[in-house]
C-alpha cells in the first residue's frame, strides 16, 4: 500500500482488531488499514459462522440442524445459502467453457418443491410440485458441465442441451447417452444437428407389485436393457448412464433436500436451486473425486489445485 499524501511505499504496522492488515506511511506516520471486502457482501455474519454453516448444507445437513451448530438463524441461513448459490451459478457459467469432454451422460433426478404433484392444488403457485434436475456427466473427468432445474418436459429438456451446447467446444464431437425419455431424441436433433454420437439406454423394470409391505421402497428389479442407436456413430462400448445413474445417488446424499421420506424437502423454488448450484460447484472444484484422486475441474485441466469453499464463493 502506499501512502495516498506521500505517494511512497507503506510498512505493515500489525493487525486492525478486526484481523485486516495495518500500514504506516515512515514519512508522515499516517496509519492505514486495507480495504475490508467482506466474503458475503453487506451480511455481517462472522465469516467462520457462515463458511461452516455452508460447509454443513454442503455435507447434506439440514437447515435446522445447521442452526442448531452454528448457533445462526435458519433465515440467515438460508440467505447465505442463496448468495452461495448465486454466486455459484456465475462461477459455472463462466468457467464451463469450450469444454473437450468425449462421453458424456445425461439422467433426470426427481425432487419437488413445496408439494408433490398429486397435492398441487389449482390456486398453488406455478413453482410447486415436482422439480427434476437434469444432469449431464463426462464419465471420463466425472464433470458435470451442465444442469438445469425444471418439469420432466419438452421445454426444459431443450433448454438442458441447449445448456449442454454452449457449453461444449465449437466443432468437437462427443459422444451421448441418455435414458429413454422420449423428448431427447428431437431435442439432441434439433440443438447439436449431428455434432454427437446419440444412443439411449432404455431400461425396463419390474412390476412394483412384487413387493411385499417390508420391501415397498426398494427398487424395481430390472428385467431387460434396451439400447437404440438414434444418431452417428457411438461406440457401443460406451453406451451407458451408470456414471451419471452414480452421481444421482452423491445428489441424495449430499443434499439434504432430496432425502426421501423427510420433511426436508424445499419450501421454495429459488433455494432449491440454490443448493443444487452449491453442490455442483462444489463437487466440480473442491471435492476430490474418490477414484481420479483429484478434483473433477483439475482432471479436465480447467484449474490446476483444489480450491477451498472461501476461493469457491470469492
Amino acid at each position: 500500500m502506499n501512502c495516498p499524501a506521500c505517494n511512497i511505499e507503506c510498512s505493515k504496522f500489525g493487525k486492525h482488531r478486526n484481523g485486516l492488515q495495518r500500514f504506516r506511511c515512515p514519512q508522515c506516520g499516517k496509519t492505514y488499514t486495507e480495504d475490508h471486502a467482506r466474503l458475503f457482501g453487506a451480511m455481517t455474519v462472522p465469516e467462520d459462522k457462515a463458511l461452516l454453516a455452508i460447509q454443513l448444507l454442503i455435507e447434506g445437513t439440514s437447515i435446522r440442524s445447521t442452526e442448531r451448530i452454528t448457533k445462526l438463524h435458519r433465515d440467515t441461513i438460508i440467505r447465505l445459502l442463496v448468495v452461495a448459490g448465486e454466486r455459484c451459478i456465475a462461477l459455472m457459467d463462466t468457467r464451463m467453457r469450450n469444454l473437450q469432454c468425449k462421453r458424456i451422460q445425461a439422467d433426470e433426478i426427481w425432487s419437488f418443491v413445496g408439494k408433490k404433484d398429486r397435492n398441487v392444488k389449482v390456486d398453488d403457485l406455478d413453482e410447486f410440485g415436482n422439480a427434476w434436475v437434469f444432469v449431464a456427466l463426462d464419465a471420463a473427468t466425472k464433470l458435470i458441465p451442465s444442469y438445469i432445474v425444471g418439469k420432466r418436459d419438452r421445454s426444459t429438456t431443450h433448454a438442458f442441451l441447449s445448456d449442454l451446447q454452449k457449453r461444449i467446444a465449437g466443432g468437437h464431437r462427443f459422444q451421448l447417452t441418455t435414458d429413454g425419455f422420449p423428448f431427447y431424441e428431437r431435442g439432441v436433433e434439433d440443438v447439436f444437428a449431428g455434432q454427437a454420437d446419440f444412443a439411449q439406454m432404455i431400461k425396463l423394470y419390474g412390476d412394483y407389485g412384487q413387493h411385499d409391505a417390508a420391501g415397498r421402497y426398494s427398487p424395481s428389479p430390472i428385467i431387460e436393457t434396451i439400447v437404440k442407436i438414434r444418431d452417428g456413430r457411438p461406440d457401443p462400448r460406451h453406451i451407458s448412464t451408470s456414471y451419471v445413474e452414480r452421481q444421482n445417488l452423491t445428489i441424495r446424499m449430499a443434499i439434504r433436500r432430496f432425502t426421501r421420506l423427510t420433511n426436508a424437502f424445499s419450501k421454495k423454488l429459488d433455494n432449491h436451486k440454490a443448493a443444487c448450484a452449491l453442490h455442483f460447484a462444489y463437487y466440480n472444484f473442491c471435492r476430490i473425486h474418490k477414484t481420479l484422486r483429484v478434483t473433477p475441474a483439475m482432471e479436465a485441466g480447467l484449474t490446476k489445485h483444489i480450491w477451498s469453499l472461501r476461493e469457491l464463493l470469492s
